[in-house]
């Protein structure tokens, strides 16, 4: 069978993973693939013959995150848009395109279809998501209605995890109590099922890599872009780029701290050219302390070189995971994700290298669905990583660094959106950062691994970055206004905004259209940050108005949304009148109270049913009126 994953950060990639282990004990095949690889011009890689059995039987798994409001991954997005085509479906995929095609699921004349596409496909879909955002499980949704209605048959329903709750435990009662035992009983029977449970758990997990030690230092070996893991594709293209400037933008009395960060980007080519209010990637590097305790834990030599290699047999399905030859200190800094929690699949493999029988105990009783309130408490609320685990908690833990790359998950890039214009700014790159630091129950230090990588970088020491785009553009039209809604750091997008309208009034001379912020803190004597340039803005007239809510400034809090809802008339005339764009950066809770508030702003002053204020709104979204960026 085949395993197609889109992914961001990772997660349905590790998904893949755990069904292509487990897949030869089951009786199957699996071959595992990118959705980045699959050729969307023709049917792509799911009909290739090698893909079929010797009874011209084809399988496909595809494990779907979504990602932002709606959306499919990176990874993916090629081939939603081909699915889409051959739906006859217009527009980019978002979360409104997904969900108006959910809602033409059952529609057969809503949707031009050519049911010849995948026919012959078995398939199933295992979707990612999470509560929290409005368009749950978009693209499972859309991946699961897209392959029915172009001939795929189902293995099994649709199945959809949950992130805000248990994605892992959702995504393993779904693998081991519905699509395993659907996949034996359909296609091997009740005959080898004797044999496949025999085989589980008697092995040390097998690993697909090698080690080459050197005899001293040498440089990265020049590989070929397809030769390179398509998820570790920044780890090659980032560029260094030095950090000019780093200032506090918090009071020094708050217990918080948030840091406007400057990256020069003059000499970073194609990766680093942005436009305003795009989003920047930051490879972060995990800390010294933490990259000592486990290569001490481990008896890894820091100093030594390597070059990471195909074990033998596994050269079919291997590419690069990150530039090598390298120092065993460069691959657990920065390609090696030790500090955050490990998945409990992950637990379950690092259990086969504990030496001690109560350490190998205690880890397949977190990895266990048993273990899953113990593996909350003493793993994710405890905020322990791979680091903490074999240095404390099962010290016993032994394995050659090639089993300890297979095993543990990759650092990943983190994003923020760009708080500078390209056009004020065109060699420079702003971010603004909160950051991360926590007491652990037992009293340690969490630190966050970028936004303290960041906040320890010295003047013009360099930070690896790549810009990706954004969801955030201004209207092509300059006269319209714009409403934009961003509490804390959610500023950073709105100041790019305000830097570009600011020079296309006062340097262009443009007749630029009303500028209107919302923005929340807690106290504005505390964390208003960026408030003196916000100030300049309101005084050179870029700054409409500015609404600005201090949460606990009074006895009873004050957020965004309620400062929108007390200007419903004026924002309605903003929206409906006048054609203004709204923006919305923060968190996921605030971006659903923002859209509650601006939906019945509609339904009041629009004179619209509750369903036809959300279809004004969705509508919106997807003309590029109303954007957001959200986290949880």
């Amino acid at each position: 069978m085949s395993i197609y994953y889109g992914s961001q950060t990772g997660t349905a990639e590790s998904f893949a993973q755990d069904l292509e282990r487990e897949g030869e004990d089951h009786g199957f095949k699996v071959h595992v693939t990118d959705l980045e690889e699959t050729d969307q011009d023709v049917t792509g890689e799911i009909l290739k013959e090698q893909m079929r059995d010797e009874d011209g039987k084809n399988r496909a798994v595809f494990l779907m995150s979504t990602y932002g409001e709606g959306e499919p991954t990176d990874n993916a997005a090629g081939f939603t848009r081909y699915l889409k085509e051959r739906l006859g479906i217009d527009g980019d995929v978002n979360g409104t395109d997904a969900a108006v095609a959910e809602e033409k699921k059952e529609d057969d004349d809503g949707i031009d279809t050519d049911i010849s596409t995948f026919a012959g496909l078995d398939y199933a879909v295992f979707g990612l998501g999470n509560k929290q955002y409005e368009h749950f499980n978009a693209m499972g949704k859309l991946i699961d209605m897209a392959v029915e209605k172009l001939g795929g048959k189902h293995i099994v329903p649709l199945a959809v995890g949950d992130d805000d709750d248990d994605l892992e435990g959702d995504f393993e009662n779904w693998k081991d109590n519905s699509f395993w035992p659907a996949m034996k009983k359909k296609y091997i029977g009740d005959s080898a099922l004797a044999d496949s449970k025999d085989l589980k758990g008697k092995k040390l997990p097998e690993c697909q890599f090698s080690v080459e030690y050197l005899a001293g230092p040498a440089s990265p070996d020049k590989i070929p872009v397809e030769n390179v893991h398509l998820s570790s594709k920044h780890y090659f293209s980032a560029v260094d780029c030095p950090v000019t400037l780093k200032r506090e933008l918090r009071s020094p009395v708050d217990e918080g701290s948030t840091l406007h960060v400057e990256v020069d980007i003059s000499e970073g080519g194609d990766e680093v050219k942005y436009q305003t209010a795009d989003n920047l990637g930051i490879l972060p590097v995990n800390s010294n302390a933490d990259v000592e305790n486990l290569a001490r834990a481990l008896k890894f030599d820091l100093s030594s070189y390597f070059r990471l290699n195909a074990a033998p047999g596994c050269e079919h399905k291997h590419a690069a995971l990150f530039p090598s030859p390298c120092s065993v200190h460069e691959c657990l800094s920065r390609y090696c994700d030790i500090a955050g929690p490990p998945r409990r699949s992950e637990l379950k493999l690092l259990a086969a290298y504990a030496k001690n029988p109560i350490c190998k105990k205690a880890l397949m009783r977190l990895a266990s669905k048993e273990g899953k309130a113990e593996y909350r408490e003493k793993i994710l609320d405890a905020k322990m990583g791979i680091v903490d685990i074999v240095s404390k908690l099962c010290p016993s833990v032994e394995m050659p660094l090639e089993h300890f790359i297979a095993v543990c998950p990759r650092l990943q890039p983190r994003y923020y959106t760009i708080s500078s214009s390209s056009t004020v700014h065109p060699k420079s790159i702003h971010a603004t950062v909160a950051i991360l630091a926590e007491k652990r129950q037992d009293g340690s230090a969490f630190k966050g691994v970028c936004s303290n990588y960041l906040a320890d970088m010295i003047t013009n020491g360099k930070v690896r970055v790549f810009v990706r785009d954004s969801t955030f553009r201004l209207p092509n039209d300059v006269a319209k206004p714009i409403i934009m809604v961003g509490p804390g750091t959610g500023i950073a997008p709105m100041r790019a905004l305000l830097q570009e309208r600011s020079h296309q009034k006062l340097n262009q001379k443009l007749s630029v259209g009303s500028n209107v912020l919302y923005f929340g803190c807690k106290q504005r004597d505390l964390d208003f940050i960026y408030s003196d340039e916000l100030n300049s803005f309101e005084k050179e007239g870029t700054l409409t108005k500015m609404h600005l809510a201090f949460s606990r400034e009074q006895d009873e809090k004050i957020y965004v949304q309620h400062l929108l809802a007390k200007n419903a008339s004026d924002t309605w005339k903003l929206i409906d009148d006048e054609g203004a764009y709204i923006y919305v950066c923060g968190g996921v809770k605030m971006g659903q109270d923002v859209a509650v508030a601006l939906r019945k702003i509609i339904e009041q002053f629009g004179n619209r049913t509750s369903t036809d204020a959300k279809k004004y709104l969705d509508n919106m979204a997807s003309n590029g009126r109303f954007v957001q960026e959200l986290w949880a």
